[in-house]
C-alpha cells in the first residue's frame, strides 16, 4: 500500500497543466528532509513548474527508487549517493548529463567544492549536484559515560580494547550497532580495511578487480570484526537493533551504549531526538589506528555528500536544473548549517560559526579537508549486483553465521 501511494504521487513528468507542470522529486525521508521541504516551498513561490517532493523512508529508499525508475511513473529528480548507486541508471540511459550545465553556469561551477562534485561523477561526466552536507563516518561517544568511568577516547586499537573491557565490566554496551539494517556493520569493515591495508585495496575492488577481495588485509579486517563480536563489543542483541527507526542512536543517548560508529548525520539525528544530549554529552573522534596497518590515520570513509540527479525522461529539464541551482544558494547552505550539517558549498567555511555546534562543524569540515583519502561507502561505490550480496555477507559475518575465510571466499565468487 505504501508503495502504491508513493507511485501514485509520481508520474507527473508530462504534467503540463495550467500551472506549468510538475517535477516529482524522490528524497530520502529522514530527520534532515525538512531542509529539502523548505527549499521546495521557496522554489515553488517563483517557478511556474512546481516541484513535488516525495520523501521515502530510508530503509525502503533504494528498492522503491529502483522500482519507480523502471515504471511509467518515474521521478524527474532523485536523491542518490553518486558512484555505483547511479551507474545502472546511466547504463539504462536514464540520467541527464549535467557536465555542460555545470561548466557553463557560474552558480553551479563555482558553488561547490570541486572534489565533492567529482565524487558524484562517472566516467569524467557530472550527473549529480550536491544537496546535503559532508558525511564522513565518525566515532561518536557519550562524554558523560567516558567521564564517569575514567575512560580515554580511543586513538589506537589498544585504547579501544581497554574501553571495551571497562564498559563491559560496568554493564554498558561498548558500541551501539543497528545490525538489523546491515549497512551500519559495513562501516566497521570499511574503516578496518582502510586502516589495515590502505585505500588502494578497496579501490581495486571498486574498479572491477574481484580478486582484490583476496588481499590479506580483507581477511585481517574480517578477523578483527569477528574478534570484536566475540569480545561482546556490540552486546548480544545488535542483530535486532535498527538504525532507521532510532534504535541505535537511542542506546547512545540513554547511556546504554558508550560509543557509536556512524556517519556525521548522527549529530543531526541526535539533535532531533535528544537535543540536550546532543548539545551537552555527544562527543566525536576519528577512527583509531590499527597496529601494523599501513592506512593513513587521517583517512575517512563515508559519503562525500548526497546528490540530486535528473531523469532524462523529464519534460521539464530546464526547470529541474533551475531547482538544482538553488542548492548552491547561501540560504540553503545556512539551513544545512542550522541543522548541524556541513555544506559542500564553496562558502561553507564562513558559516560554520553559526552552526548549532560550531566545534563539531569545524572538526568535521577539517577532517574532510585534511583526509588524504575519502572512500565512498562500499554499498554506494559498488553496483547493486555486488552491493546486495556484500551486505548479506557482512551481516552473516557479524551474526557468526560465516567465518572470515568464508566471507572472503563468498565475495571473491560474486560476479
Amino acid at each position: 500500500m505504501v508503495m502504491a501511494g508513493v507511485l501514485a504521487g509520481c508520474g507527473s513528468d508530462g504534467d503540463s497543466g495550467g500551472d506549468g507542470g510538475t517535477l516529482t522529486a524522490y528524497v530520502y525521508g529522514d530527520d534532515a528532509v525538512k531542509i529539502q521541504e523548505a527549499a521546495v516551498k521557496e522554489f515553488n513561490k517563483t517557478s511556474k513548474v512546481k516541484v513535488k517532493l516525495v520523501p521515502v523512508p530510508g530503509t525502503e529508499y533504494v528498492n522503491k527508487l529502483r522500482s519507480a525508475m523502471g515504471s511509467p511513473s518515474a521521478p524527474d529528480i532523485f536523491y542518490n549517493w553518486g558512484g555505483g548507486s547511479i551507474k545502472p541508471y546511466l547504463d539504462a540511459g536514464q540520467l541527464v548529463d549535467l557536465t555542460s550545465a555545470v561548466k557553463n553556469d557560474a552558480t553551479l561551477k563555482n558553488g561547490f567544492l570541486p572534489s565533492i562534485v567529482e565524487a558524484g561523477s562517472l566516467d569524467g561526466k557530472i550527473y549529480g549536484v550536491p544537496m546535503r552536507g559532508m558525511q564522513p563516518v565518525m566515532l561518536f561517544y557519550n562524554k558523560t559515560l567516558f567521564a564517569e568511568n575514567n575512560v580515554e577516547v580511543p586513538k589506537t586499537w589498544e585504547d579501544l580494547q581497554k574501553a571495551i573491557t571497562t564498559f563491559k565490566s560496568k554493564g554498558i554496551t561498548p558500541f551501539a550497532l543497528g545490525g538489523s539494517d546491515k549497512w551500519p556493520e559495513l562501516m566497521w569493515m570499511e574503516y578496518l580495511l582502510d586502516r589495515i591495508g590502505g585505500p588502494d585495496v578497496f579501490r581495486k575492488i571498486q574498479n572491477g578487480d574481484s580478486s582484490a577481495w583476496g588481499d590479506p588485509a580483507v581477511l585481517k579486517a574480517a578477523q578483527t570484526v569477528k574478534q570484536l563480536v566475540d569480545d561482546g563489543a556490540f552486546g548480544k542483541n545488535f542483530n535486532s537493533v535498527d538504525y532507521g527507526n532510532g534504535g541505535a542512536p537511542t542506546l547512545l543517548n540513554k547511556g546504554k551504549a558508550a560509543m557509536h560508529l556512524m556517519g556525521s548525520w548522527e549529530y543531526s539525528t541526535q539533535l532531533g531526538k535528544a537535543p540536550k544530549f546532543a548539545k551537552e554529552s555527544l562527543g566525536w573522534a576519528n577512527f583509531p589506528t590499527v597496529a601494523g596497518g599501513v592506512g593513513d590515520p587521517a583517512d575517512v570513509v563515508g559519503n562525500p555528500t548526497n546528490y540530486w540527479s535528473i531523469n532524462s525522461r523529464t519534460k521539464h529539464k530546464d526547470a529541474a536544473i533551475a531547482f538544482l541551482k538553488t542548492m548552491a544558494s547561501k540560504s540553503y547552505a545556512q539551513a544545512l548549517v542550522d541543522n548541524g550539517d556541513v555544506p559542500t558549498t564553496s562558502n561553507a567555511a564562513s558559516m560554520l560559526s553559526g552552526s548549532p555546534n560550531p566545534q563539531f562543524a569545524t572538526d568535521q569540515y577539517e577532517m574532510v579537508q585534511k583526509a588524504p583519502s575519502f572512500t565512498l561507502s562500499w554499498d554506494q561505490a559498488l553496483e547493486s549486483q555486488y552491493a546486495t550480496p556484500l551486505l548479506t555477507e557482512i551481516s552473516k559475518l557479524f551474526a557468526g553465521k560465516s567465518t572470515p575465510e568464508q566471507f572472503v571466499a563468498a565475495m571473491k565468487a560474486v560476479k
